[in-house]
Parts: structure tokens; sequence; C-alpha cells
């Protein structure tokens, strides 16, 4: 099941994924979530809900999301889910699982492999420490990594993540022999981690080749962590079922939008592609509202006007119809739904908001009834609440008289 987000900054879409995964873990037997975040950050989250953390609350189990934009995961709703899932897992025999799927952590996911080595082989977590060294040259700045290898001032280290990789599936090969248990969590964790740093490596030396390549790159890297995530708890419950916390853009298929023409594929794509009916896409909308966001990179997150949606878009199409929230089943056979079959502009607000050159910084083209199997509209929708709002989220705040500012 793919939950979607059309910002990464609203209340509504992550209170009702929320809601929506609490109903299929209670009613469907789903086993894990599997977020668009980091693996080693999410992974602290996972150990805390299934009982195996020290950490005292969901607060402290979601410290370990510190790199921008830290509001994606370190927010009220979230905070709740996760206190949620720590009951639920207290009282149920059966555990529901929380993952990253992203491939952003290259510096903490290799912290990760060396301080686990450190505790089962110290002169393996030697070896691991010489071919990581490769990156100690560019002080966790992965940008000057990407910049230095992509105009040849240096050698990549392609050739040092892999040999890592390739030992550490060599040992757990040898654990098995010598009668280990298969499927054991730690092992994977740590695997995972090898693989990311491996995919990142890849990832961050291919940035200046173009935006398409890289953007497929990461999404592949989703799509081979979730199924390694399926086949992982297949072996504990026979047929797994996840859900997936994701924005829009990853989610929905990207060949009924203008990024499927530019040659980009994506995770709902790769997911329909794998698993074809099995798999449900669920899109978000929304008309206008708040959102929270930032105005660059890197800048203090800000409560945000969201605009009202441009003429001709299906937001625009889904405010005309003045019901105020609904669900809209969608069937990719032109039938029920041949009106909207009409490509037209679709809303996408990453995690920086530019009112300013809406139309070019947040808008595509897609058609709704191939991209998603339903779509979930708010038509008015407010800003998520950052757990470190800061002087520059609360200044941000709509005045009264909202949206005519009069």
């Amino acid at each position: 099941m793919l939950l979607g987000e059309a910002t990464h900054g609203t209340h509504e879409f992550y209170d009702a994924r929320a809601r929506i995964t609490k109903r299929l873990i209670l009613e469907k037997g789903f086993h894990a979530v599997a977020i668009e975040g980091d693996w080693p950050d999410a992974y602290e989250v996972d150990a805390y809900v299934r009982g195996r953390s020290e950490a005292t609350d969901a607060d402290v189990a979601l410290s370990g999301f510190k790199r921008f934009p830290t509001w994606m995961w370190r927010n009220a709703d979230v905070l709740d889910f996760v206190s949620w899932l720590r009951q639920h897992n207290d009282e149920s025999e059966r555990k529901v699982g929380f993952y990253g799927l992203d491939l952003y952590s290259l510096y903490a996911s290799i912290e990760a492999v060396v301080a686990h080595l450190d505790s089962v082989d110290p002169e393996a977590a030697r070896r691991a420490r010489a071919r990581y060294g490769c990156f100690d040259h560019y002080g966790r700045d992965t940008g000057r990594y990407a910049y230095a290898t992509a105009l040849g001032l240096s050698q990549s280290c392609e050739r040092d993540v892999l040999d890592q990789l390739l030992e550490l599936r060599e040992r757990a090969e040898e654990s098995l022999l010598r009668g280990g248990r298969a499927g054991d969590d730690e092992e994977f964790f740590v695997e995972r981690n090898a693989v990311l740093i491996k995919n990142a490596e890849r990832y961050y030396r291919s940035m200046f080749r173009g935006h398409v390549e890289t953007w497929n790159m990461r999404d592949e890297h989703m799509m081979d962590t979730l199924s390694a995530l399926l086949a992982h708890l297949d072996k504990r419950h026979g047929r797994s079922k996840v859900v997936v916390w994701e924005h829009n853009s990853h989610l929905g298929d990207a060949r009924a939008t203008d990024m499927g023409a530019s040659g980009e594929r994506n995770v709902g794509q790769l997911v329909r592609e794998r698993h074809g009916e099995d798999a449900v896409l669920v899109g978000f909308t929304t008309f206008d509202g708040t959102v929270t966001a930032a105005s660059a990179w890197d800048e203090p997150a800000q409560r945000k006007i969201v605009r009202p949606a441009l003429p001709g878009s299906y937001e625009a199409l889904f405010h005309e119809a003045s019901i105020g929230r609904f669900t809209l089943l969608l069937d990719r056979e032109p039938g029920r739904s041949a009106p909207l079959f009409r490509p037209r502009l679709e809303r996408a607000i990453g995690v920086l908001y530019m009112p300013k050159t809406e139309r070019w910084s947040h808008y595509f083209h897609a058609t709704l009834p191939m991209q998603f199997d339903a779509v979930i509209h708010y038509d008015r929708t407010r800003a998520v609440e950052p757990l470190e709002g800061g002087e520059s989220w609360t200044e941000g705040e709509v005045p009264e008289t909202y949206p005519f500012a009069v």
C-alpha cells in the first residue's frame, strides 16, 4: 500500500496516512511501515517501537532525524503515530516494524557498519575503517566528493565500498553455514547499510551528469530496499505486507506524468511492474492553505501560505466540486474516470516552496487515473507542526484574516 503526499509539510496528509496505516495494521495484518527517510535513522525508531531500544519515548527515538529537512519526520503527527505503534507492539505478539528507504545517510551508514563490526569482529572493523577512510578527505561533505570525482580531481571510492559489501555478504554466508539464523535483524540492518553506502557513492559521483540519472538511481535504490525488506519480512511472516509513505512524485506511476516522458522512473512505476494488482497507489491533493517548507536548501522551516491551485489543474477541478474533502477511486480504463483522462496540471511541493515561481517550480502534467488507484483530496490544509518549530516557523503564522489578508 503506497500512501503519498502532495507536500512534505501538510498535517492532513500525515494524519490521514497514520489513520489509514493503523487500520491496515489492525484489520489487514500489515507488518511494516517504510518511509522516505534514511535507513539508520528509521532503524532507531524501529528499535523503539519493537521494544529493543533504550529510548525513553517517541521523541527520543526520532532524534536521529537530524538532516535537513528535519520536520519531515520530526513533527507532531509522526510523534503521535510512533507512540501509537509502540503501544500497539507492546500489546501484540506480531510486532510491526518501521524502516527507511532513502540513500542520503552515507556517513551515518558507515558509522553503523563499523560500530557493528567493532562489537563482533574488531579486525573486520579495522578493514572497514580503512576502506571507508576513502571518504575522510571530504570532511563529511558529499558535495565535495561529487565535485572532486566528477572533475577527475580524485579517484572514486567505488572499489572500496564494493569490497566492503562483498566481505559482509561473505560473512553472512559463512554464518549460515555454521548454523546461524537466517533473517537476523541486525545482520540485515548492517547489510542494507553497506548496500546504501555503495549506492550513495554512485549517486553522489553521478550528481553532475543530470537530474534524470540521479533521480532514477535514488528511486531504484528505494525500490531495491523495499524488495529486500519484503524478502526479509517474508522469512518471518510468510507473505508480508508493507505500507509506504513517500511523496506523490515517488509513489504515483511516473509513466503517467511529464517525469516519465523525460525518462524518469519512480517507486510507483517499479512497484506496479513487479507486483501488479498486489500494489495500491494512493495520492493526495490540496487546493490551498498553509504548508511547512523552507525557502532554500538548509534554511529553517517556515509556515507558508499555499496559493490557490492554478486554473486547469486537478486541484482546481476538485475545488470546483465544493465538497471540502473526499476520496476518489480511479479506473485505469476510461469509463467513470473518462473526464479525468485528459492530462492536467498537478501540484507538487517538496521541502522547498517558492510561490513566486509556482507554475515552473511546483507543477507538472499528469493523467491522474493512470498515476494512482485512488486520490484523497483536502480542499484546505494546514502546515504540519515541527517538533522544533523555532521563531521562523511561528513568525510565519498566517493572519487571522487569511486568506484575504485585509
